[in-house]
């Protein structure tokens, strides 16, 4: 902040916001048809769309997916709204995306290497969380839902101005630094080590909770995420659906100027609203918010021998059009027993038809002795060989083998079917790990033949 006035003023309303999040009530269920009012008789009964809206209200679908999907995977909800959305003026080009980028990404050949970054620098003084974010890369066409991106956010600054994407859901993995976001929809409180989803077209704006915010975004081009079928497991494990916390009706009354920000086909469009748009005062539907600990995710793992594969870590999917191919993956390395013997039981050394984006969200990484630290990440494209460095492959090797509690630390990835292409600033980062190689050197000759 550039004075100390300004800076006690942000303190004063990062309290505040503190204090609304800590009073906030939720709604449970992921997929659930939910409905909340925040005023008695807001709610129409028996119908969508009647004559006349309660309470002056008018009615309005959001739709996520084509009416004609299947039930199951239909997402849209109903809005009873001070204002409709269309109620609006024309949206101009913003000046400049700032280093938010969207797919397709051309400019820089897919790479093979294996990449890593430390954390992103300090923001600028006065960045919110959209000036924030910053795109790594991706892969698809966001004009043709396809595909996703990894962006990164540094923040030190509340958004006055309202956001949505047009292009796909963003699930926001916040990493240093509380956020409460106001949405269309309600409140939502998310911490390190929770994550929020926010679906397309859903506007919203980010405050912080403290003096800094950091953390990752995945872009969701494609299909909306849902959770993974358990197939062999049963019904139950991994992400449970009541753990998936959706805001109740909180709405607000502003009449005045708005700066409304919609990311469409990669850019930015902004206009100013004579009100707030964020003035839903009852709502039911599937296409919600949600907030979801990542620390509840019921990690399901060996209890013989080997390291499974790590696609039992996923907490969310959007599928492909190829059964069991995911356009993303979110999966989440949360504390477990590891218990195998005669088994080498960090991460195995693979090569893999899938592209892993990860992410360190605290402590470290049981495949990494050094290196990869909170708020950084690492890129293996598709086919990249990789896994546990020297020093773990040598302590792993040599450890005695009695069960074991991995709890330092909480890693997560956004895992998709094709490469990861980088953006030009991401390639060019100062920082990116230039000597990240170097942690597989020394891997040394132990074959020893019988004859």
């Amino acid at each position: 902040m550039s004075d100390g006035g300004t800076s006690r003023a942000g303190a004063f309303e990062r309290g505040e916001a503190r204090k609304t999040a800590e009073r906030l009530s939720y709604l449970s269920g992921f997929g659930n048809e939910h409905s909340s009012e925040a005023m008695p008789g807001a709610l129409p009964e028996g119908r969508n769309s009647p004559q006349r809206a309660p309470l002056g209200l008018y009615a309005e679908q959001l739709s996520g997916t084509a009416f004609t999907e299947p039930r199951a995977h239909n997402r849209r909800s109903w809005l009873y709204r001070i204002r409709p959305s269309a109620a609006h003026p024309a949206f101009t080009r913003a000046a400049d995306n700032g280093g938010l980028r969207t797919a397709p990404f051309t400019d820089v050949a897919p790479d093979p290497n294996r990449l890593r970054w430390n954390p992103p620098p300090e923001p600028p003084p006065g960045t919110d969380f959209l000036a924030g974010l910053w795109t790594l890369g991706g892969n698809g066409d966001a004009t043709q839902r396809t595909g996703m991106a990894v962006h990164l956010y540094h923040a030190d600054a509340s958004m006055e101005r309202v956001f949505s994407d047009a292009d796909g859901e963003l699930l926001i993995v916040p990493e240093r630094g509380g956020l409460l976001l106001r949405t269309e929809f309600g409140l939502l409180h998310v911490e390190p080590g929770h994550v929020a989803l926010i679906p397309r077209g859903v506007r919203f704006r980010v405050e912080l909770l403290e003096a800094t915010a950091r953390g990752y975004v995945c872009e969701n081009y494609g299909s909306p995420f849902r959770l993974p079928d358990l197939g062999p497991i049963g019904a139950n494990g991994l992400a449970n659906a009541r753990d998936f916390l959706a805001p109740v009706a909180a709405y607000e009354d502003v009449e005045g100027p708005v700066e409304v920000v919609n990311k469409f086909c990669g850019n930015l469009w902004t206009a100013t609203y004579d009100h707030s748009p964020l003035d839903v005062v009852a709502w039911h539907g599937t296409h919600v918010p949600y907030a979801y600990d990542l620390r509840r995710f019921n990690v399901i793992g060996t209890i013989s021998y080997d390291h499974p594969d790590p696609s039992i870590f996923t907490v969310l999917t959007s599928p492909s059009d190829t059964p069991g191919l995911a356009g993303v993956d979110f999966v989440v390395f949360a504390p477990r027993w590891l218990v195998g013997e005669n088994t080498f039981r960090p991460p195995y050394f693979h090569r893999n038809v899938m592209s892993e984006y990860m992410g360190l969200i605290e402590g470290a990484y049981d495949a990494k002795a050094e290196g990869f630290v909170p708020g950084g990440g690492s890129l293996h494209n598709m086919m990249s060989a990789h896994g546990p460095d020297r020093e773990t492959f040598d302590r792993a090797s040599a450890a005695e083998l009695k069960p074991q509690k991995v709890d330092d630390g909480l890693a997560f990835m956004f895992e998709t079917r094709w490469p990861v292409t980088l953006t030009p600033q991401a390639a060019t980062a100062g920082h990116l790990q230039q000597r990240y190689d170097d942690v597989w050197q020394g891997l040394e000759r132990h074959f020893r033949p019988l004859h």
